[in-house]
């Protein structure tokens, strides 16, 4: 199941601004790119498309600059709460293993962009996480800590104040030593680094105890509200608004070629491409709004020079901006920016 192709309440969103502003970070400047103001955030009626948070993320890891095991300290705000209607369907469950089934059943309503499996293995259970389906390696490695913890956190409010993680493992090398002091521990377990699998590990007996606010009634309320809440927000859209959508989220100066569009999309180039061209339009042609539009609206900023947007936009030089600039409006973009009056 593809988690991006469904809306998602603010929740997550807000809580990431709200871990920025804590840090005086800008709301403007974190929301820049995103469609959406603080005060949407702050409505319940809001929905996000996958790529607008994408965006959020983006802008927040490129403010605060990049440091590593954020992804962890952030992940471990995700509490129960934070998931509405579906988080108390799996507090309200008869057994832990009740309330992981229902969550692998309903993922796109967990914020999650990995992918999460389960598997046994002799007296544990393991959590296997997918690498999230992103352009930006920096972001996919925030998600994959991010949602990490916050599934560490949300088993240890499900299990109990007595739950731990047997075993944490990452598939990525270790930060630098001079970084490694700086992350974060989830759950009080530190990263297996260059393992076969990210995963969680837990012992098994877990799953097994009765939670002590089951309620079987509260739990058949919530999955059906919880299957007909994923069925209106799964995001009836036409492949051209998904690319511009992938295209918003991409960060500055990154420019996905074909092949790239087509692995976040989850579709082969050739499927791409005829879908597009079944509905009157090519990457091509695409990605040239996507960044004429950009290009407009960054030669409005008179503080950044035309080598600066060039770089923001993806081209390997100034040249090579201004010829496509020209094909695209008809004028060189420094006369654009001097105006009719020049």
């Amino acid at each position: 199941m593809n988690v991006q192709a469904f809306t998602r309440g603010p929740s997550s969103a807000l809580l990431l601004v709200n871990f920025a502003l804590e840090r005086g970070l800008s709301p403007t400047r974190l929301l820049a790119g995103c469609a959406v103001s603080l005060e949407g955030l702050q409505d319940p009626n809001t929905l996000l498309l996958a790529a607008q948070e994408l965006r959020l993320v983006s802008n927040l890891l490129q403010l605060l600059g990049h440091p590593p095991g954020l992804g962890y300290e952030v992940g471990a705000r995700y509490h129960f709460s934070t998931y509405g209607l579906f988080g108390y369907g799996l507090i309200s469950s008869a057994t832990p293993a009740d309330a992981l089934s229902l969550a692998l059943r309903f993922l796109p309503l967990t914020y999650a962009f990995a992918s999460i499996g389960y598997r046994l293995e002799r007296d544990l259970g393991v959590l296997t996480f997918g690498a999230p389906p992103v352009a930006d390696p920096q972001v996919a490695a925030f998600l994959l800590e991010r949602d990490m913890a916050a599934a560490a956190v949300l088993m240890k409010e499900i299990v109990g104040e007595d739950f731990c993680l047997a075993r944490l493992t990452r598939r990525a090398a270790p930060p630098a030593a001079s970084a490694a002091c700086d992350v974060p521990r989830v759950l009080g377990r530190v990263p297996e680094y260059r393992a076969a699998l990210d995963s969680l590990a837990f012992d098994r007996r877990f799953l097994d105890r009765t939670l002590p606010q089951a309620n079987p009634l509260t739990v058949a309320m919530c999955e059906q509200m919880c299957r007909q809440l994923l069925e209106r927000r799964q995001a009836h859209q036409s492949t051209a608004a998904l690319v511009r959508q992938h295209l918003e989220a991409l960060p500055a100066g990154r420019v996905a070629d074909l092949p790239d569009m087509a692995r976040l999309t989850r579709t082969s180039v050739r499927t791409l491409k005829r879908r597009l061209q079944e509905e009157g339009t090519s990457y091509r042609q695409l990605l040239a709004e996507q960044r004429g539009a950009r290009a407009l609206a960054l030669l409005g900023n008179r503080a950044l020079s035309l080598t600066r947007i060039a770089e923001e936009l993806g081209f390997s030089d100034l040249s090579s901006f201004s010829q496509s600039f020209k094909r695209w409006f008809g004028v060189a973009p420094s006369a654009y920016r001097r105006g009719p009056s020049g």
